[in-house]
């Protein structure tokens, strides 16, 4: 696989299309020192974008958190995913739409001066977790938590918040691991690093209850599906020592679908019926 500075094809930016290679920032750009960016991780399937304007509606609300606006209004950002896709025949691809302060006047902490810029790339791909997608995610538990909202805009998509996310994943990786758990500011389980998560036990399901993440546009269809099938879905705090109690496990996001997940730590969990049922029917409905 080319790097992704070094691809044909073209990407969607600041009202047009442009060569791949030509999608450029300068080195001064605001969101590349400050973190002063948000995007949206969507995917493709059959010509349409699941849940597309969400995604576009939520990627203008992660940007009023991080105070800015975007320049182009959701039916624009829609229109230009689009013509994206299409100027690169695909249909059926991963979608990235990025906004951040540009470079500008201003180069402090204070970017006021600074042009809000947008971009919509995309590339074809596979599953985000290879194998584990059929066999069970491996996961390590990791080290950083995530924060409490009075430290960062917790419920908004931005950059910043990601950083510990690439160091847990990392360190996750070095054992062997898919991705890491990570627990919140107050020692509850969190998600993984880019994906929701949750258990089951005795036929019920469980989940954290998304008071300090991202409440993720699949986590959400994935619990309506849920109790479309009157299966009961408890939104909770859940304690580590909880663990040891739960039979099946799964992971769920844009990029990973739902992947179920075979071991975090020193604790095991079933590929089981309702994991593997609860895929399928997302993949049915994405594809629908």
């Amino acid at each position: 696989m080319a790097s992704y500075d070094d691809r044909d094809g073209k990407i969607w930016m600041d009202g047009a299309l442009v060569d791949w290679r030509e999608a450029n920032v300068h080195v001064l750009t605001h969101a590349l020192h400050y973190a002063s960016s948000v995007f949206e991780g969507e995917r493709c399937y059959n010509g349409k974008i699941f849940k597309g304007r969400q995604h576009s509606e939520r990627l203008h609300f992660s940007a009023s958190q991080l105070d800015f606006e975007i320049p182009w209004t959701v039916d624009q950002i829609e229109e230009a995913k689009y013509a994206m896709l299409a100027a690169n025949g695909w249909t059926d691809a991963y979608v990235r739409a990025v906004a951040w302060r540009g470079a500008g006047e201003d180069m402090g902490v204070s970017s006021r001066r600074n042009p809000v810029r947008l971009a919509i790339a995309g590339w074809e791909w596979g599953n985000y977790y290879g194998d584990a997608k059929m066999k069970g995610a491996k996961l390590d538990i990791a080290k950083w938590k995530r924060p409490s909202p009075e430290t960062a805009p917790s419920h908004a998509k931005a950059a910043g918040l990601y950083m510990i996310c690439t160091m847990a994943k990392h360190a996750a990786e070095a054992k062997g691991c898919s991705d890491a758990m990570m627990f919140d500011y107050r020692g509850y389980i969190a998600e993984a690093t880019g994906a929701n998560i949750f258990f089951v036990k005795n036929g019920e399901v469980h989940t954290p209850l998304a008071d300090c993440f991202l409440n993720g546009l699949t986590r959400q269809t994935v619990i309506g599906m849920l109790r479309d099938k009157q299966i009961t879905v408890h939104e909770r705090h859940i304690m580590p020592d909880e663990l040891e109690g739960f039979e099946q496990c799964w992971l769920t996001g844009t990029a990973a679908e739902v992947t179920p997940v075979g071991q975090i730590g020193n604790y095991n969990f079933e590929v089981g019926a309702l994991t593997r049922d609860i895929a399928e029917s997302y993949e049915r409905l994405v594809r629908a």
